[in-house]
């Protein structure tokens, strides 16, 4: 005689599982849903908490605030803040208008070689350190340059003609950018620093730019919708920029080459295209 109980300890029968089996089959399909949900947490996290890259859209840049503000003597100013360790030093050869990228317009050039110095992490941005135009150097005259010290995350203005001369705690994490001595603070002596530096039609009416710092470490990038000389500009970044102490700041390329682009404002200087920009990243 059969047992009637056999059929109830068979693994299978009828292709069928029994109650033991399909309680392992479940579990099993809970722990992997519960694994796959836990990636795509992780993933989607890492994800959110990248950096926009360097190909990120306008859209994507969060990390400045945009402001304008009208000085006493007429000047008015468009400018983004930011902390300097959001900010690189890139070659666009282009309208900074037309580059979907947050910043403003860099140094001095000629046609496409670099006159002022735009160095990151000890590599010329437009070329070999020692080539003519790459951005390792000031051309022709020790200028003032606005150098990012990554490794204390302290902002100077250092005098230098080369990027061997600028100062920092490490060389593979800073940015130094070529302009002119803004000398803010020294009152008696910032238009003969100029002269010493060659600062170009510091007396002509036309469009300035210019970066400056705080004393908590804040960085303003300024360019002016109106004409002004060096002075006019000068004393209307003193005037109207910043809650905190201004520290220093030097003068950018000016006149034509004064552009600024971010979410809220485009100004295309006279639509000329410019060699380098300091770019937003964040």
């Amino acid at each position: 005689m059969d047992n009637p109980h056999k059929s109830q300890s068979a693994p299978i029968e009828n292709g069928r599982l029994n109650r033991k089996q399909i309680r392992i089959v479940i579990g099993v399909l809970s722990a992997l849903l519960v694994v796959s949900g836990l990636l795509f947490y992780f993933i989607l996290t890492s994800l959110s908490g990248r950096s926009p890259g360097i190909e990120a859209p306008l859209e994507a840049i969060k990390q400045y605030r945009y402001s304008s503000v009208e000085a006493s003597n007429g000047m008015k100013l468009h400018v983004l803040t930011t902390k300097p360790a959001f900010i690189t030093l890139e070659v666009v050869n282009n309208n900074v208008t037309l580059t979907d990228k947050v910043g403003i317009n860099g140094g001095f050039f000629y046609n496409d070689a670099l006159l002022s110095m735009s160095v990151v992490n000890s590599h010329a941005v437009n070329g070999e350190m020692n080539g003519f135009g790459s951005g390792g150097q000031n051309v022709k005259y020790a200028r003032g340059t606005l150098v990012w010290d990554g490794e204390s995350d302290g902002l100077s203005v250092q005098v230098v003609s080369k990027a061997s001369e600028v100062k920092v705690k490490d060389h593979t994490r800073f940015w130094a950018q070529g302009g002119i001595s803004m000398s803010l603070g020294n009152e008696a002596g910032w238009v003969q620093q100029t002269k010493v530096e060659n600062a170009p039609f510091p007396d002509e009416l036309r469009l300035r730019s210019g970066a400056v710092y705080d004393d908590k470490g804040t960085l303003y990038l300024v360019v002016s919708e109106t004409s002004g000389t060096l002075e006019m500009f000068r004393s209307a970044i003193i005037e109207k920029i910043s809650d905190s102490k201004l520290v220093d700041g030097i003068f950018l390329d000016g006149d034509g080459s004064s552009q600024l682009l971010s979410k809220e404002k485009s100004l295309s200087g006279d639509d000329r295209i410019v060699v380098q920009m300091l770019r937003i990243m964040k």
